[in-house]
């Protein structure tokens, strides 16, 4: 039975491990560490297999600039699964709890880069769609949204600015 819970300092060491194992190197475990430090508003979440953390995903503030101005949401990302525990659900449990999360505090959208046969399967869509795009310069496919509050977003039409930790990684 998969356990997802909020981070804690003792977990720390275990999802650096994860995301440079998952990854293959050490850059998103640097950007986890970086935005722990440095930004108060993250949800970190980890999952759990017979007390073994097998998992792990960050959500941190994104906020979208527009002409109409500014709104605040979240993106997702990383997200990482020990490479012997791929393919088991780890990852769309901690997805689904976080966004089940996120929608509870009132978070109008949250975004992401990622797969763009994967991430639709939990109400992501083309960000593209609500007139958004993102500060990168990437394949539209890969940049998308879910969005909590469609009317929040009705008159907004920009670009997402992720935190400025992000850039080491683009």
């Amino acid at each position: 039975m998969i356990t997802i819970r909020l981070e804690t300092e003792s977990d720390i060491e275990f999802i650096r491990e994860i995301n440079e194992l998952a990854f293959g190197q050490p850059d998103e475990a640097e950007l986890v560490d970086k935005l722990r430090q440095s930004c108060n508003n993250i949800l970190s979440l980890i999952a759990e297999l017979e007390n073994k953390i097998v998992g792990h995903i960050l959500f941190s503030p994104v906020a979208i600039d527009s002409t109409n101005g500014a709104i605040k949401g979240m993106g997702l990302g990383p997200m990482a699964t020990l490479p012997e525990y791929q393919h088991q659900g780890i990852g769309a449990g901690l997805i689904n709890t976080g966004l089940g999360t996120l929608t509870k505090n009132g978070c109008p959208f949250v975004v992401v880069l990622g797969h763009p046969t994967y991430y639709p399967r939990f109400g992501f869509e083309p960000a593209s769609n609500f007139g958004i795009g993102c500060e990168w310069e990437i394949p539209d496919e890969v940049f998308m949204i879910h969005v909590f509050d469609k009317k929040l977003l009705t008159n907004i039409k920009g670009t997402a600015l992720y935190r400025e930790e992000f850039n080491e990684l683009a």
